[in-house]
């Protein structure tokens, strides 16, 4: 269904052009700091005025892509320039103007260099994120999935730590050399049936061979992005040495795409491998969520131990999705399976903000000491009571505190896996147990006890610029986390076409 905005305005354009076109403006400011960030801001805000108008206008009762643009863009390749978004995309659009105001608000200070670029390049990737979820040409959805590339490098590799050019490498190696892999099944796909539209791609009959060779070689790009084990290597690396706003971004938005990639397609275009292959899903996500647990409780940097418990909680999106095909196409459950993909995607926005808000709550220690460093803590609550209570919160959420939107995803992710599965359940339910233990020992350290020395004592609340920013993650994870109705919701009709997709078989034999 195309659902175009009065006089045609083409909404999802000016989404992604919006921030990128405000980019290239930002750098033409050169070293007017002060203007730079005005500028960005208000860039910023007006990407986010349009995703709400976008949120506002999408008719939530149906499945199909709407607020649909479409124009030839390479037709001797049948490549277009097509848009759509249905309720899974609009909602992590939202998630991702959201966080970029926050992001900028957040870097106010803490970025003093080159300031005009710095927030170029947020803004720019802004665009290109938000052009991956609107994305309806699957040469296009590739083009931004590898543009996003460059902004991030350049966030880590100018303005991260003193590994800065080791981390923003190694983040760029394994990124771009697995996507060299979904292209080539791009171009499989597009020489099996002519065309790059992802509805098209959905319909072409594929066998089980075929199929697995696709899926393996999006898995690889996809499980990248994730990041699922074991190409989550680069994470703790990137996160560590990236300034405060690129961890930010990284945690809340781009791992998020490599979930989106098996929602758009994986699953879809690939039912019967999804389904052949999703025992091997299962078990990379339980040792995501078992494993990279255990090795979060054991950092001493206060990064690194929230990389790694970003890992562990990506795998209850990808647990959630791929216990799916069995319930759907073996177990004949298909509201458990609707219940499972509807977890995983609760858990993608709720990740965005608490992964956010952490990162954010280390910048901040950040900026004011200069050190990650978890032993350089302790008694923090003493002399910064606002902050304090603030990253207890976002702690707490973390670790799946029912009220808070954390506890919402998990809890469907584990209902649903039940009933395929009690032993699958009960080691996803461990991570609740993992969770609490580093998130813990995390806000012990670093917030309670005595003040750990004189550099802590002198540390000084959070100034109001601050306090708005932490405030608007919690009002997120709270509001989530009450009433996760108005997400479910707007994601439901979505989702259910998903399981459609997972329960129909592409095997030219098998099929009527």
């Amino acid at each position: 269904m195309d659902n175009l905005l009065p006089n045609s305005m083409p909404l999802l354009s000016l989404l992604i052009w919006v921030p990128i076109v405000g980019g290239v403006l930002t750098m033409a400011l050169g070293q007017r700091a002060a203007a730079a960030r005005w500028f960005a801001l208000f860039i910023g805000l007006a990407g986010l005025a349009l995703s709400v108008q976008l949120w506002m206008g999408f008719d939530a009762g149906g499945h199909a892509m709407q607020f649909v643009e479409r124009h030839a863009w390479v037709p001797s390749y049948n490549i277009n320039y097509a848009l759509g978004v249905d309720g899974i995309s609009v909602a992590l659009i939202v998630l991702t103007s959201v966080v970029n105001v926050l992001v900028i608000l957040g870097a106010w200070t803490s970025v003093t260099t080159r300031v005009h670029q710095y927030m170029a390049s947020l803004l720019i990737l802004d665009g290109v994120m938000i052009g991956v979820f609107c994305a309806l040409d699957a040469m296009l959805f590739y083009v931004f999935f590898e543009a996003m590339l460059v902004p991030m490098f350049i966030i880590i590799g100018v303005w991260g730590g003193p590994r800065r050019v080791y981390a923003s490498l190694k983040f760029f190696l394994y990124t771009f050399l697995g996507s060299v892999f979904m292209l080539l099944g791009l171009i499989y796909l597009y020489l099996k049936c002519g065309s790059f539209d992802l509805s098209v791609l959905r319909t072409v009959p594929l066998n089980l061979t075929e199929q697995t060779w696709l899926f393996f070689a999006f898995l690889v790009s996809f499980a990248v992005k994730v990041p699922m084990v074991p190409v989550h290597t680069w994470l703790p690396d990137a996160h560590v040495e990236a300034p405060t706003g690129g961890s930010v971004v990284l945690a809340a938005i781009m791992l998020k795409i490599g979930g989106y990639g098996f929602v758009r397609f994986s699953l879809p275009i690939l039912p019967d491998a999804s389904e052949h292959w999703a025992w091997l899903m299962v078990a990379l996500s339980l040792v995501a969520i078992i494993y990279i647990g255990l090795v979060a409780m054991v950092q001493e940097d206060m990064k690194k131990l929230i990389a790694y418990s970003s890992v562990a909680h990506m795998g209850f999106v990808t647990l959630g999705m791929f216990i799916g095909p069995a319930l759907v196409r073996v177990l004949g459950h298909p509201a458990a399976a609707q219940l499972g993909m509807q977890g995983a995607m609760v858990q993608m926005i709720s990740h965005g903000f608490i992964s956010g808000a952490m990162f954010s709550c280390v910048g901040v220690l950040y900026d004011r000491m200069h050190t990650r460093k978890i032993a350089d803590y302790g008694g923090v609550l003493n002399v910064m009571p606002w902050f304090g209570g603030f990253f207890v919160f976002f702690a707490m959420a973390n670790c799946g505190l029912p009220g808070t939107s954390g506890f919402v995803g998990e809890f469907m992710v584990i209902l649903a896996s039940f009933q395929n599965n009690p032993l699958i359940a009960f080691g996803a339910a461990i991570t609740l147990i993992l969770a609490a233990a580093f998130s813990l020992i995390l806000i012990k350290r670093v917030v309670f006890g005595p003040v750990g020395n004189k550099h802590v004592a002198e540390l000084a609340e959070i100034n109001p610029r601050e306090a708005l920013v932490l405030g608007l993650f919690a009002l997120g994870v709270l509001a989530v986390g009450v009433y996760p109705k108005p997400l479910t919701d707007l994601m439901s009709p979505a989702v259910a076409q998903l399981n459609i997709d997972m329960a129909a078989t592409k095997l030219p034999a098998l099929r009527n």
